[in-house]
This record gives structure tokens, C-alpha cells and sequence, in this order.
């Protein structure tokens, strides 16, 4: 199994107690160091989704969390096609903080401004489906409950790309730090699961 984009490896240490052998890549240093540390089961590379370090056909799914919309063209689609092989699936999944959100209003506005100043680009319609690699894309989600605290919260600030990748990453932490009380934070979220087969 590949991880694509694994960051620091939330979804890597799900899929090794589930797989024999999960390739995790990541381009970001940073949080590639951090994922190897966390997840030392798993085969962690550095590359991009426009030029995966794998061999065609040379996995049996590629997983890509909360991290798509960084390399949603057609580059990478191909790519994930040529290291996929036929009747394996690409799986897509986001995990969606819902309104109310928990947070201070301060801290939530800066992490927005942190959001906009790095804001990918927004995933082309049916990148997926006019390749013709793919099969046609089923989507499900489900809503459930995050309790957070004030490390957990920071320590998924530290993880998100648009920060992990900053020059100003340490001043930047300490910053959203002083705008976030100790304490405990309940997230409405929604998991959203799309898959598509290798056609």
C-alpha cells in the first residue's frame, strides 16, 4: 500500500496494523522525519505525486489523506495510475472540522490568514475521471466527535503543510500558542471517504 503525501503519518500508522508492507511518501523534510519516528514499520521515501518512487503496477492501493487538492492534476494522476495496479484503488480522504468550531475567535482568524497566504489550488472537476485510469468515484462520509487538547490542537497546527513548510514555522507556533488556552476541545467533524478503482 502507498501513502501519498503522508505527512506526519496519521493515516501510516492505521495502515500498517492493517498491511503487510505501506510505502508512506512525503516530500516536506520536517514532516517526514516526524512520520518516520512515529511509524518505523513503514517504508518511508521522499517524493512527490508527480514523480513517484515506486515501480508500475507495484501496489495494490494508494491512499491519500487530507492531501489530494496539493496535487490534483493530471501529472499525478497518472503517476498514482502507473504505480497502481489494475483492479487496485485509490482511496481519498478528508477529516472536516463542522461549525461551531471550539476554538478562540483570535486563534481561528490567524490560522485562516496562515491558510491563505499558502492556499492550494482548487481540485480541477473529474481530474479523476477524464484520465480514463479510474473507474467511476463513490464517496461516503460520516460525522463523529474529536476531543482535542491544547498540545493536540497545537501539534495539528505544527503537522498541516501550509505551516510545516514555513520558514517562520517556529515563531509562527509560538504565536497561534499564546492565542490558545489550556484546555479541552470538542470538534464536530466529518470523515469523507472517496475511492475509485484502476480501471
Amino acid at each position: 500500500m502507498l501513502d501519498l503525501g503522508a505527512g506526519t503519518g496519521k493515516l501510516t500508522g492505521v495502515l500498517v496494523d492493517r498491511y503487510a508492507r505501506v510505502v508512506a511518501v512525503e516530500p516536506l523534510d520536517e514532516l517526514r522525519a516526524i512520520l518516520a519516528e512515529r511509524v518505523p514499520q513503514a517504508d518511508v521515501r521522499e517524493g512527490v505525486a508527480e514523480e513517484i518512487p515506486l515501480a508500475d503496477a507495484e501496489v495494490d492501493g494508494v491512499f491519500a489523506a487530507q492531501a489530494f487538492h496539493w496535487f490534483a492534476n493530471d501529472v499525478a494522476v497518472a503517476e498514482i495510475a502507473r504505480v497502481l495496479r489494475r483492479g487496485g484503488v485509490l482511496a481519498l480522504l478528508w477529516n472536516r472540522a463542522l461549525d461551531p468550531s471550539p476554538l478562540p475567535e483570535a486563534y481561528r482568524e490567524r490560522i485562516s490568514r496562515l491558510h491563505d497566504e499558502r492556499r492550494p489550488a482548487a481540485v480541477e472537476p473529474d481530474v479523476l475521471g477524464r484520465a480514463g485510469f479510474f473507474g467511476q468515484e463513490t464517496e461516503v462520509y460520516v460525522d463523529h466527535e474529536q476531543v482535542s487538547d491544547r498540545d493536540d490542537v497545537l501539534a495539528f497546527a505544527a503537522s498541516v503543510s501550509w505551516i510545516a513548510s514555513r520558514d517562520d514555522r517556529d515563531e509562527i507556533l509560538a504565536e497561534l500558542a499564546e492565542l490558545l488556552p489550556p484546555g479541552e476541545y470538542r470538534f464536530r467533524m466529518r470523515a469523507e471517504v472517496a475511492w475509485a478503482i484502476r480501471s
